[in-house]
C-alpha cells in the first residue's frame, strides 16, 4: 500500500510548472499543500492561497511529508534540504549544485534520521540514470561512464553542425527557447554538466568527488577554424563529461570537448536531447537516451522520485558505504587538439609527442599528448578567448604509469 504524499513544493518556475502540469488530473496519492515562491507579485496559473513567500510555512507544516526543492538558488536549497531531512521529511531534489557541493553530509543527514533524498532530475532530465547506476550495476566492473549531459549546449552544437548557425546565434535561439540562461556560461562553460558528473560519479564508483576537483571546460571559445578542422575529419563537436577507471582502483574525471565520430552513439544525440554511455565489464557498453531540457522532462523524472517515495525507496549508496579503495586521480594523459596563436600556449601546457601541427598568421593548432595534471594546472590559460581544446578521445601512458598499472594488478587480482 503506497503512502500518501502531502507536499511542500519550492519553486514554480519552467520544472515546477512542469512537475504541476503532469500531476494535473492524475491520481497519484499525492497533493500539493503549499508552494514556496520568491516573487510575490508574479501573475500565477494557480490559486493564490496554494503560494507564499515564507519557506517556514512549509519547513515547520506538520502536515507536510515531504517537500520537493526546485529553485535555481544552490545555497538556500542546501538550507531547504538540510531543515527537512533533520526534521524527518523526505526530499527530492533538482539541484546538481547544491547536491554535487554537499553529498557526504546529506548521505549522513539521510541516515542520521531516517530520511530519503532522491535527486533522478538533478542529472540528464528525463534519462533515469542514478537509480540505473546505483541499482542495476550494483555488482558491475564499470570501466567509464560519458555522454551528454547539458541539454543547452548540445542545442547550440546541433545547430552549428547541422544548419549552420553560428556560435551566436545559435545561442540566442536557445537562450529564447528557454534552454540557456541570460549568462551562459554554466551550461557552455562545462558548470553544469560538471556538476551531474560529480553526482553520477557517487553512484557508479563510490566516489564523493568536490566538484572543484574536476576539470570542466566548455564550448564558449569555439570558432569557425575548429568547426572547420571538425567537418574535415567528418567529426562533430560534443560537450562531454567523463568518469573513467584508468587502473584497478584509480578513477579520473574531466568535461572537455570531444571530438566524435559518426560511430560513436553520442554523434547523433542532438538539440535538447541527452545521451549516457555506460562501459561495463560484464554488459558490455549501454546506451542511455532522452530529452534532458525543459520542463515537462524533468518535472517527469521529478514526479519518478515523488512515486518512489511513496514506496519507501531510498538511495543505499552502497558502493560508498563498501569503502572500495577507488581514488580519484588526474594521472593520465589524453591526446587532445589545441587552437591558440601564442606558441607559449604550448610550451606551458607541456603538449608532447606532436602527430598534427598547422599554422597560419591567425591561428596555429597541434593534436598531441597532455596530462589532466596539466590542463587542470593552466585552467585560466585554457579559458582565454584565443584557446580552445577538444579531447580526440584517445588515452597516453607514460612507462611510469603503464608500471603503477601493473603493479596494481598483480597486487589486487
Amino acid at each position: 500500500m503506497s503512502k500518501k504524499l502531502k507536499i511542500g513544493l519550492f519553486g514554480f518556475g519552467v520544472v515546477g510548472q512542469g512537475l504541476h502540469d503532469i500531476i494535473r488530473g492524475q491520481d497519484l496519492n499525492l497533493e500539493i499543500i503549499k508552494i514556496a515562491i520568491k516573487n510575490p507579485d508574479k501573475k500565477r496559473s494557480l490559486d493564490a492561497h496554494l503560494f507564499t513567500t515564507d519557506h517556514n510555512e512549509l519547513l515547520n507544516n506538520s502536515e507536510i511529508n515531504t517537500i520537493v526543492e526546485l529553485i535555481d538558488d544552490a545555497d538556500a536549497a542546501f538550507d531547504i534540504v538540510k531543515r527537512a531531512l533533520i526534521s524527518g521529511k523526505n526530499v527530492v531534489s533538482a539541484n546538481k549544485k547544491m547536491i554535487a557541493s554537499h553529498l557526504a553530509e546529506l548521505v549522513e543527514l539521510q541516515e542520521k534520521y531516517d530520511a530519503s533524498l532522491l535527486y533522478e532530475g538533478a542529472v540528464c532530465g528525463s534519462i533515469p540514470i542514478i537509480r540505473n547506476l546505483e541499482e542495476y550495476y550494483d555488482n558491475e566492473l564499470l570501466h567509464g561512464i560519458s555522454g551528454i549531459f547539458n541539454g543547452s549546449s548540445n542545442y547550440i552544437l546541433s545547430k552549428i553542425f547541422n544548419e549552420n548557425l553560428e556560435y551566436g546565434v545559435a545561442l540566442k535561439q536557445a537562450q529564447d527557447l528557454g534552454f540557456a540562461e541570460t549568462d551562459p556560461i554554466l551550461d557552455v562553460g562545462g558548470y553544469d554538466p560538471k556538476f551531474k558528473l560529480a553526482i553520477a560519479t557517487a553512484h557508479a564508483y563510490g566516489l564523493f568527488i568536490n566538484p572543484d576537483k574536476i576539470l570542466n571546460i566548455g564550448i564558449q571559445n569555439l570558432s569557425e577554424n575548429d568547426i572547420r578542422y571538425a567537418r574535415e575529419k567528418n567529426f562533430k563537436i560534443k560537450l562531454v563529461p567523463t568518469a573513467r577507471k584508468i587502473s584497478t582502483k584509480q578513477v579520473v574525471t574531466y568535461v572537455l570537448p570531444k571530438f566524435v565520430k559518426s560511430d560513436d552513439f553520442l554523434y547523433n544525440v542532438e538539440n535538447e536531447y541527452n545521451g549516457v554511455t555506460v562501459q561495463a565489464a560484464f554488459a558490455d557498453k549501454q546506451f542511455f537516451f532522452g530529452k534532458g531540457a525543459g520542463g515537462h522532462p524533468t518535472g517527469a523524472a521529478v514526479l519518478s522520485d515523488i512515486a518512489a517515495l511513496r514506496y519507501g525507496y531510498r538511495y543505499e549508496y552502497k558502493k560508498y558505504h563498501q569503502h572500495n579503495g577507488l581514488l580519484h586521480t588526474d594521472d593520465v594523459n589524453i591526446e587532445v587538439y589545441l587552437r591558440y596563436v601564442h606558441e607559449y600556449t604550448v610550451e606551458k601546457l607541456q603538449i608532447e609527442n606532436i602527430v598534427e601541427r598547422f599554422s597560419r598568421d591567425d591561428y596555429k593548432y597541434v593534436i598531441g599528448n597532455v596530462s589532466l595534471k596539466s590542463l587542470i594546472a593552466n585552467r585560466d590559460l585554457l579559458e582565454q578567448k584565443d584557446v580552445f581544446i577538444a579531447h580526440t578521445g584517445k588515452y597516453t601512458y607514460t612507462e611510469q604509469q603503464i608500471k603503477t598499472v601493473a603493479d596494481e594488478e598483480v597486487l589486487f587480482n
